[in-house]
């Protein structure tokens, strides 16, 4: 199944079973039908049909319809009704619910609705911001990285790139490959940062090395890197010795709290979204040791436009304990230290094309996905890699790169130019 095609139940297993539901349950009743009226209406009545167990219809007619929304039977629509998010994502993944039409299209629709919704509504966004704290203690931020970065790393070699890049790409043209546009990530990354050789870099949560790699092999500067998430450390040991650059980049197995040492560039990417808007901080108190006076830095981060949240299933499901901050949540990381932004860019563009590459690349390989896990985790995997697309073109999420350097420093950029020169 290609990422452009119907999303539906693609098993005939599947199919036969969400027909044997549909037959056995009893018609629909009036206050049900009420019920799921005042739901879409909740959400900003997005230009959706949803098609119930008894073949009922409601919302957008079909002909105006992005796609149509198919519960299969009562129990899914009763889980939806009491568990929103959390109830939609375990339906889908279980077959209880599947969408005809294309599910990004479909997603997008709806949170584009629901994202105008929740803006116009104040007391609703106060409330969504009071809910779900995520839990960032270290042992707590270790147990998050397990469930999400240690599925395997045989699972992520199928859909990642060589480089096995986790996080936003950088499609300085947008006819470029997936593994073009994360090599210009990292180029654009370093370009930031203004490195040169004999530097020394400390990077806050590593991922599989990719950019480890790339710095200290293309930019002649040594690397120090943390690291959480014992599958992604080591593959990256591994290749590091494997590739004769183990002398010039250290791996290290600890939480960001402990960094220690002196650097000359410190960069973090994809990581302060387990870190929390409490401890942005303790992650400011960090960068404020271990920079040099001259020294520069970059975080690179999911994020979002006002402070929500993520969904439930996201974070029941999915990626724990993730919190994409906004950009004045962000300054909690600067301001006790004085630290000066020197530059802020809005990759949200990029992301949603990165996460269409994978979704196809995870379509192609859905047999081996399957062979490794089951159909519930397959179809949990194209919910969220999906979702993830519709949240980024909708609005709903940002990416964010912010460079900075000490309040004093004066030796900065006069200009952007040096980004843009090969």
């Amino acid at each position: 199944m290609c990422a452009n095609s119907t999303s539906t139940d693609n098993t005939v297993a599947g199919q036969n079973y969400a027909r044997s539901r549909r037959r056995s349950e009893r018609p629909v009743h009036a206050y049900e039908a009420f019920a799921l009226r005042q739901l879409l209406q909740s959400i900003g009545s997005p230009r959706v049909t949803v098609r119930l167990w008894d073949d009922s219809r409601y919302g957008a007619s079909e002909s105006e319809a992005v796609g149509t929304i198919n519960i299969n039977h009562r129990r899914a629509f009763y889980h939806i009704l009491r568990a929103s998010d959390l109830g939609f994502g375990d339906q889908y993944s279980a077959g209880g619910i599947d969408i005809t039409g294309n599910l990004v299209d479909v997603l997008k629709e709806v949170f584009s609705c629901r994202e105008a919704v929740v803006n116009a509504s104040k007391t609703l966004l106060r409330c969504l911001n009071r809910s779900r704290r995520p839990n960032h203690t270290q042992s707590h931020a270790q147990e998050n990285i397990h469930h999400h970065y240690d599925v395997g790393n045989t699972f992520y070699k199928l859909w990642l790139d060589q480089e096995m890049q986790y996080t936003c790409a950088y499609f300085s043209d947008p006819e470029l490959t997936l593994e073009q546009a994360q090599q210009a990530k990292m180029d654009h990354v370093c370009r930031k940062l203004q490195l040169k050789p004999g530097d020394r870099v400390i990077e806050a949560g590593c991922g599989w090395g990719g950019l480890s790699r790339h710095m200290a092999l293309h930019y002649g500067v040594s690397v120090t890197a943390y690291n959480i998430s014992r599958e992604q450390l080591h593959y990256a040991r591994q290749r590091a010795k494997s590739e004769g650059y183990d002398q010039q980049v250290t791996y290290i197995e600890n939480d960001y709290r402990n960094i220690q040492g002196q650097c000359d560039a410190f960069v973090s990417i994809g990581m302060l979204e387990h870190v929390g808007p409490a401890n942005y901080p303790v992650l400011g108190d960090v960068m404020y040791q271990v920079l040099t006076e001259e020294g520069r830095g970059l975080i690179h981060t999911i994020g979002r436009n006002r402070p929500r949240p993520m969904s439930a299933w996201v974070d029941r499901r999915i990626f724990p304990g993730a919190y994409p901050p906004t950009l004045g949540e962000m300054m909690k990381v600067f301001e006790r230290h004085s630290f000066s932004v020197l530059d802020v860019e809005n990759l949200r563009l990029h992301y949603a094309k990165t996460l269409t590459h994978w979704l196809a690349r995870y379509e192609t390989a859905n047999a081996s996905v399957t062979e490794m896990f089951d159909d519930t985790f397959v179809r949990a995997w194209r919910l969220y890699l999906s979702s993830s697309i519709a949240c980024f073109l909708s609005g709903g999420l940002q990416l964010f790169q912010i460079v900075f350097a000490r309040g004093e420093k004066n030796s900065v950029p006069w200009s952007r130019q040096h980004l843009y020169t090969q």
